[in-house]
């Protein structure tokens, strides 16, 4: 299963790219998250494999996550016309995923985040959730953008106050 989705965020790209990239405000914006470890590597470089806890009602998901990408390295001199892009695939039980994530400036103060999200499944009971509710993984990843989109024009906190250390 294969899907895109977008938003555009009213802020400088370099600006939405720090915020991404920065380990400290994932759970702002990223609703679920327990927790987001790192077990090779340094938080959101190249190559740094994580161990990644969410929670969804009773339901607690497990899964490693591996940088695949991130250009440019440094995210306070992106060079003006450059795309960002962050890329991670991400492996649970029954289920691979990829995202492959990018920022573009459309003007000044605004950045288009485009999120392309390959997910394949293994095992009968992953494989019918992939065939039964497919829309239910875009309209999760559209969520996670519009939280993100949220926290960093307005600080909203998806754990229900508001951040003041943007």
């Amino acid at each position: 299963m294969k899907f895109t989705n977008s938003v555009e965020i009213d802020l400088p790209r370099e600006r939405v790219a720090q915020l991404l990239a920065d380990p400290a405000q994932l759970s702002k914006w990223l609703r679920g998250l327990v927790s987001h470890e790192p077990v090779a590597g340094v938080h959101g470089q190249l190559g740094t494999r994580s161990r990644v806890v969410f929670q969804s009602g009773k339901q607690t998901m497990e899964c490693t996550e591996t940088i695949t990408r991130r250009d440019p390295a440094d995210l306070n001199r992106i060079p003006k016309d450059c795309v960002v892009h962050f890329d991670r695939e991400i492996v649970a039980p029954g289920m691979w995923s990829a995202v492959r994530d990018r920022l573009t400036e459309v003007g000044p103060e605004t950045t288009l985040w485009e999120s392309d999200s390959e997910y394949r499944f293994s095992g009968l009971v992953m494989r019918l959730v992939g065939l039964l509710m497919p829309g239910t993984f875009r309209k999760q990843s559209q969520q996670h953008m519009e939280d993100f989109k949220a926290f960093a024009e307005q600080g909203t906190d998806v754990r229900g106050s508001q951040s003041a250390d943007q």
